[in-house]
């Protein structure tokens, strides 16, 4: 893909914030408290997916589970977490924010959090100002991997997919960007990228600072 990048729509989590360690950390402590054995292993299995999928994910490993006043459970420790030691920001959030505003580049936010969720924790840490558009994924019907809420943060913003990069962390999210037929930079967090994701991937960067030098290439 040799166009012209007009746009960026960034993930949230694991990409501005450093909350996936966060929920893993919330989860534990949930797990533990309820007897819940083997949560580690099947907490990857749900980065970057909808409340919904999540759900359904927790109840294929553990179907005896009561799962509304559980994920409610886990809610609330993550904002008692959060309240009293911070919204934890990626290295160079800031700072790469700051510089694609600086240059006119329209930002959007795509994440599989709740819309709710997405603009609280946006605000919480400066950044909601920067975005023309928001989408949280319960405004679209299907979550990520579906490309919808790219073609939805595109919409929203007025531009073509394929004149837009996407910025993402998780598989699920790699998936959805490509889908959408964005340019796709992942920005590696908790999983380390497999052959899928290099494929699939237009390019690999080790932090979000890569994705300055992507656009003043294509800019």
């Amino acid at each position: 893909m040799d166009s012209k990048i007009e746009a960026v729509v960034f993930d949230m989590d694991g990409v501005l914030f450093d909350t996936e360690r966060l929920c893993l950390r919330v989860w534990k402590i949930v797990g533990n408290r309820h007897g819940i054995e083997g949560i580690e292993e099947v907490f990857p299995l749900c980065i970057g997916r909808t409340t919904t999928d999540t759900k359904r994910i927790i109840l294929e490993h553990f179907s005896d589970l009561d799962i509304d006043p559980l994920y409610e459970e886990i809610r609330e420790e993550m904002q008692r977490i959060i309240a009293e030691e911070g919204l934890p920001k990626m290295p160079y959030a800031d700072e790469v924010l700051k510089a694609l505003r600086s240059m006119g580049v329209p930002l959007a936010l795509a994440s599989s959090s709740r819309y709710e969720t997405v603009c609280r924790e946006l605000k919480m840490a400066g950044f909601y100002d920067y975005f023309r558009a928001v989408t949280g994924g319960d405004m679209v019907e299907n979550g990520k991997p579906s490309p919808d809420i790219y073609l939805k943060a595109c919409e929203l913003l007025g531009v073509e997919p394929t004149r837009a990069a996407a910025v993402e962390d998780s598989f699920n999210g790699v998936r959805a960007a490509n889908a959408a037929g964005m340019f796709t930079i992942m920005v590696p967090d908790m999983v380390s990228p497999d052959e899928e994701m290099r494929q699939k991937a237009n390019v690999i960067v080790t932090d979000i600072r890569g994705v300055l030098s992507i656009l003043n290439e294509r800019s």
